[in-house]
């Protein structure tokens, strides 16, 4: 009996060290390897020093190329069940090759977060502009998004923010998008036995990939308006700045005499968040749930941080730790969070809960199994009611095809 073959296309190579998208793709690699599925992944991207060695998990690596029709030969021999997609941008540009190459294999879009609802929260927030959903409905990248979704058989999505934007205000139909949010470990109780205690801790972290625009402007805010005021109430505190590939202007940031460090890339941020008292994360745009608030849960670390930042990751149930979005508040709340044990313990018992209740990986691992057995016994009658995705498949509708043609035909007379 054949094996299941998985073919996932990233837009990058993951780094599980690094990002939060590739502690996600790892997750979604592990389930489809629980699973029983042989898996192929392929990138056009270049690997990096901090790129996981898919090779250790027994996956296979393909470097594939953009705009070239070898893909399809690949494709077709490989013969692949299921195509994952790694953000839109890959679906974008190699969907239509899965579609005419392996009309039968199921077609996921994992989103990682609404690119466009990012997208357009930081050019309101460049503009100093409210941000509202018109303005975000009105974008060009969000009609891109959206038909990728559209087109594709099954879109995760990680924040139950983004699947009531999908599925209240722009009606998409429910069976096409599921809540997948991060697939992580319960919190046992043997587990928060070692945690260490709030008097044994001390300082503040805050935690980024410099390359994520959401992550450098909040250091800059953190730097320039939070940090001089909680200072000036805990004189002899200090804030560890963590994060791969930070640019220049947060590197010079690094100030050791007022408390301030630019530490960089952490090979394992558990290590640091687990020693401190408080995890800050003064976000003011950005989309999708935040990886380091969730591993700041799992390492009983409270945290402070904007509407933005919780946005989409725990339901009705209290936050670990405290929302504030001006400055005096976040300023506020932090010094009172760091110096109120009682209050700090509680903040911590409620990351146990949002972990145990939103993110188990048993159950979430399961209603994808089944959504999974669902699509593909299920293909043709799921497509069929899929109307406005295969309007979207109609030739005149097609211009990254078209483009991707041109591009591929003008590359062969260089």
């Amino acid at each position: 009996m054949k094996q299941n073959v998985l073919l996932v296309i990233g837009f990058t190579w993951p780094e599980p060290a690094s990002t939060a998208a590739g502690n996600r793709m790892l997750e979604l690699l592990d389930f489809f390897g629980s699973e029983g599925y042989e898996i192929t992944f392929a990138s056009a991207a270049s690997p990096t020093e901090l790129s996981l060695d898919t090779q250790e998990l027994g996956i296979r690596s393909r470097s594939i190329v953009l705009n070239d029709s070898a893909f399809d030969i690949f494709i077709k021999e490989l013969d692949p069940e299921v195509v994952l997609f790694d953000r839109f941008l890959t679906e974008e540009q190699f969907g239509w090759r899965v579609s005419e190459n392996a009309p039968d294999a199921l077609k996921i879009l994992d989103t990682e977060d609404l690119h466009s609802l990012r997208k357009v929260r930081e050019i309101c927030h460049k503009k100093d502009i409210p941000f509202s959903i018109d303005a975000w409905m009105q974008d060009d990248i969000t009609k891109r998004e959206v038909a990728s979704i559209l087109r594709s058989d099954l879109s995760l999505m990680v924040s139950t923010f983004e699947m009531q934007l999908l599925t209240e205000t722009l009606k998409l139909d429910s069976n096409l998008v599921l809540h997948l949010p991060f697939i992580l470990d319960k919190i046992e109780p043997e587990a928060q036995e070692k945690w260490v205690s709030f008097g044994k801790r001390s300082n503040f972290v805050c935690i980024g990939n410099g390359r994520h625009a959401p992550n450098v402007d909040a250091v800059l805010w953190l730097y320039k308006e939070i940090w001089p005021l909680i200072r000036k109430e805990l004189s002899k505190a200090q804030v560890y700045i963590y994060g791969a590939y930070m640019p220049q202007q947060i590197s010079e940031l690094h100030k050791p005499e007022i408390g301030f460090h630019i530490k960089g890339w952490t090979e394992n941020a558990n290590e640091i968040l687990e020693q401190a008292r408080l995890n800050l994360a003064p976000l003011r745009f950005g989309a999708g749930i935040k990886g380091k608030l969730t591993t700041a849960m799992l390492n009983g670390t409270p945290s402070i941080t904007t509407g933005i930042g919780a946005e989409g990751m725990h339901k009705n149930l209290p936050w670990s730790g405290v929302i504030a979005e001006t400055t005096e508040d976040f300023v506020h709340e932090a010094v009172g969070l760091y110096k109120n044990e009682k209050e700090w313990n509680a903040a911590q018992q409620h990351g146990v809960a949002i972990i145990n209740k939103f993110y188990n990986r048993a159950n979430l691992s399961e209603k994808l199994s089944r959504k999974l057995i669902f699509l593909r016994e299920n293909l043709r009658a799921h497509r069929l009611e899929n109307f406005i995705g295969s309007l979207l498949m109609h030739q005149t509708m097609q211009s990254t095809k078209y483009l991707s043609k041109w591009i591929e035909e003008k590359n062969k007379k260089m």
